[in-house]
């Protein structure tokens, strides 16, 4: 029974997603299915590029924050899908080691129009690495949610 609805999610409220710490093995094997960029994959390429190490995939970074608002939010929420969004970002590099802390912020809330038992929430999803307060990724999407709570049982 979700614990969370529509109702639940106002504009303003900012809910703490807690943290993860970056495998590098993870990291690794992701970039070589999905990234697989150099300075994702080989400590020598990292080292010589931009980024001045080996570097996680921003793509890694987002299922990483995806993770996180799953355990979190969405498992014990009336979550019913995402149509999409509009913005996503990785400001700087994240590192295997890099302890992140992840948030999700409500930004607009409202009943759909063409479907009027869905909650349409934007969202806002960030996550900064602990260490120095670094911003390393930002989205902004729409979460379709249940309503209202069902009644209670007479």
């Amino acid at each position: 029974m979700p614990e969370l609805y529509f109702e639940d999610l106002a504009p303003g409220t900012v809910f703490d997603l807690g943290t993860t710490v970056v495998d590098r093995d993870e990291m690794i094997a992701f970039a070589r299915r999905f990234d697989p960029q150099p300075f994702h994959l080989d400590p020598d390429a990292g080292a010589a590029s931009v980024f001045g190490d080996l570097a996680a995939s921003g793509w890694f970074t987002a299922g990483l924050w995806m993770r996180a608002y799953v355990d979190n939010l969405l498992s014990r929420s009336a979550g019913l899908g995402s149509p999409g969004g509009d913005e996503i970002s990785w400001p700087a590099p994240v590192f295997a080691g890099d302890e992140l802390r992840a948030a999700m912020e409500v930004l607009e809330a409202r009943v759909s129009r063409s479907r009027p038992e869905l909650g349409l929430i934007t969202l806002r999803g960030t996550m900064t690495r602990v260490a120095d307060e670094v911003l390393v990724y930002r989205s902004r999407f729409v979460g379709m949610y249940g309503l209202r709570r069902p009644a209670p049982a007479p």
